[in-house]
C-alpha cells in the first residue's frame, strides 16, 4: 500500500494540534554549510514544547481518545522525550498518565516527566524491557497505550513537522534521527506526498542499527542496543508499521558513532548557540562527517529533534571534544624531583597563556627513575600553534615534554 494517502490527515492534525505546540524555526547555518559544502538548514525542534518533537504525536493521539478512554488514563514507554511529550499533553488535556522509563534514563528527563504530573515507573535497561513492564500494567489497570512509534495517529502527528518544513523551504534532502521510526515515517509521508524527488535520509546510532539492518535485509530484524550518548534512538527493532512506511518512502539509512555525535553537539553549542541532545544531533553528525553525499547547490535540512540532554553528560562531552581538537592539552614531563622544576614547567605554560586545569605527579611508574617524578599538566589553550613553542622552550631547559593523546 502507499502511505502517501495519509497526507490529508496530517494537514487536519496540524490544524488540530496547532494551539498546543510551537512552530519551530528553520535556521540557515553558514558554518555547517561550509563544512558540508552544501546549504545546511537546522530545523530547531529542540525548541519545541518539552524540548522535542514528541508532543506533536502525543497531542495527535490523545485528541483522538474517546471520553471513556480518557477516563481510563494513558500509559507510555520512553527513555525521556516521548515520556515528557505524553506527560505534558496529558496534563494539558486533563488525562491521568503513567510513564515507564528505563532505569538508565537521564535524571533530567525523569525529573522533567514527573514535573508534568505523570506517575513515573523505572524498569529495565532498554526500552523493550520497559515495554514488557508496561504491558503488565495495562492488564492490571486497563490503561490506554500511547506507543512512541507503532501508532498511525502518533506517526501522523510527527508528520506535521514535515508540513512545517514545506511551509519554510523547498528542501532537496531532509536528514532525520531514527530510533523506532515514528518521526521519519511521518515526515516522509508529508514530504513525499508533495514532492517525490525530496530525498529522505535516516540516521541511526551505530550502537543501535536495527532499522539500517532491517532496511538492508528487507525484513524486520532485532538488534540488541549497546550504550550510546544518543539514548533517545536506542531501539531494539522498529515496528512493522514504521518499517513498511520507511521501506516505501525513505531513501537511505546511515550510521554515526558517539564521537561523531559528540562533535556535532559541541559544534552546535559553540557555533550555532544551540543545545541539542545526542539523539537530536545525530542528523547533523551524519552531514558534517560526510556520511551523506551532498553538493553545493542542494538545500539540506537537518532535523534537530530534541534538546533534553543531561548536564553532567554534556560537560563530559564538551571536555572530551575540547581535548580531541587540542583546545585542552595534556603534557607529560619527567624531571628531577626537586623544588623549582614544577614551577619552571608551569611558567612556560603561562608564557603561552595556557590556563592550568590539573597537575598530577607520578613517582612510582616503571619508567620513572629514583629521584625523578613524572608530571602531567593539563591546560586550556587558545591556539594549537603555541604547543610547539612550549615543547621547544622546555627542550631548551633540558626537559623532554610529550603531548599525551
Amino acid at each position: 500500500m502507499t502511505y502517501i494517502k495519509y497526507f490529508d490527515e496530517i494537514v487536519k492534525i496540524r490544524e488540530r494540534i496547532s494551539p498546543y505546540i510551537h512552530e519551530t524555526p528553520l535556521d540557515y547555518s553558514t558554518t555547517f554549510s561550509r563544512m558540508a559544502n552544501s546549504n545546511v538548514y537546522l530545523k530547531l525542534e529542540n525548541l519545541q514544547k518539552t524540548g522535542s518533537f514528541k508532543v506533536r504525536g502525543a497531542f495527535s493521539k490523545l485528541l483522538t481518545l474517546s471520553d471513556e478512554e480518557k477516563k481510563r488514563g494513558v500509559i507510555a514507554v520512553s527513555a525521556g522525550n516521548h515520556a515528557q511529550g505524553v506527560a505534558y499533553a496529558s496534563k494539558v488535556l486533563g488525562i491521568k498518565s503513567v510513564i515507564v522509563m528505563p532505569e538508565t534514563a537521564p535524571i533530567s528527563k525523569y525529573l522533567s516527566t514527573k514535573s508534568y504530573g505523570a506517575e513515573v515507573i523505572l524498569y529495565g535497561s532498554y526500552l523493550h524491557e520497559s515495554m514488557s513492564k508496561a504491558e503488565e500494567i495495562i492488564k492490571e489497570r486497563n490503561l490506554v497505550l500511547v506507543h512512541p512509534y507503532d501508532d498511525i495517529n502518533v506517526i501522523l502527528g510527527q508528520g506535521t513537522l514535515g508540513l512545517e518544513i514545506l511551509s519554510q523551504i523547498s528542501p532537496d534532502i531532509v536528514v532525520v534521527p531514527v530510533g523506532g521510526g515514528g518521526l521519519i515515517s511521518g515526515i516522509s509521508i508529508a514530504l513525499k506526498a508533495k514532492n517525490r524527488n525530496i530525498k529522505i535520509i535516516g540516521v541511526q546510532s551505530s550502537a543501535s542499527p536495527s532499522l539500517k539492518i532491517s532496511k538492508d535485509l528487507g525484513r524486520l530484524t532485532e538488534i540488541e542496543p549497546s550504550y550510546s550518548i544518543a539514548d533517545g534512538i536506542l531501539v531494539k527493532t522498529p515496528s512493522k508499521l514504521t518499517f513498511d512506511i520507511i521501506s516505501e518512502l525513505v531513501d537511505d539509512i546511515v550510521l554515526v558513532d558517539d564521537d561523531e555525535i559528540a562533535c556535532a553537539m559541541s559544534l552546535l553549542l559553540e557555533r550555532a548557540k544551540t543545545l541539542v541532545e545526542g539523539a537530536g544531533a545525530a542528523s547533523l553528525a551524519a552531514i558534517i562527517s560526510s556520511k551523506i553525499k551532498l553538493n553545493s547547490s542542494q538545500k539540506v535540512v537537518s532535523i534537530l529533534s530534541g534538546g533534553n540532554v543531561d548536564l553532567s553528560l554534556l560537560s563530559h562531552i564538551i571536555e572530551k571534544n575540547l581535548y580531541k581538537i587540542k583546545r585542552i592539552v595534556k603534557v607529560k614531563v619527567i624531571v628531577p624531583d626537586k623544588p623549582g622544576y614544577l614551577n619552571k614547567v608551569l611558567s612556560y605554560v603561562a608564557k603561552i597563556r595556557g590556563n592550568i586545569i590539573d597537575v598530577v605527579h607520578d613517582r612510582i611508574s616503571s619508567d620513572v627513575k629514583p629521584g625523578y617524578t613524572k608530571i602531567y599538566v593539563m591546560f586550556e589553550i587558545s591556539s594549537t600553534d603555541a604547543i610547539s613553542e612550549l615543547i621547544l622552550d622546555l627542550a631548551k631547559e633540558g626537559i623532554d615534554a610529550k603531548i599525551v593523546d
